[in-house]
């Protein structure tokens, strides 16, 4: 089974900025597939935030963060980040990476659909 680890959640001021990291090891090269980043927050659903497309780079984003989150991948370093500028409250959540070999406009956002690994998450908290 493939271990993803996601890093860099923390605790931002309103207006602040992170940078979440999702890597593996072992082997699985992250740039053959779509990789998700999903978030949970206290007492709600798991949502899709954002995705990139392995075969064709192409990348999704929930309407809540569009203009504020920016997904990327480094196939160098087997990594995929996601930079969260201009964070809010209600982004407060843990947020997962999680991998799929193909998602469609329909379903990329759906956590269900998702049937390869997921990580542990990390804490990602607005606060002032």
């Amino acid at each position: 089974q493939v271990q993803l680890v996601e890093s860099g959640g923390g605790l931002v001021q309103p207006g602040g900025s992170l940078t979440l990291s999702c890597t593996t090891s072992g082997g699985f090269v992250l740039a053959y597939y779509v990789i998700a980043w999903f978030r949970r927050a206290p007492g709600k659903e798991r949502e899709g935030v954002s995705a990139i497309s392995g075969s064709d780079g192409k990348i999704y984003y929930a309407d809540s963060v569009k203009g504020r989150f920016t997904i990327s991948r480094d196939n160098f370093k087997n990594t995929v980040y996601l930079q969260m500028n201009n964070l809010k409250p209600e982004d407060t959540a843990i947020y997962y990476c999680a991998t799929e070999s193909y998602v469609t406009d329909s379903n990329w956002y759906k956590p269900e659909h998702y049937l390869g690994s997921w990580g542990q998450g990390t804490q990602v908290t607005v606060s002032s």
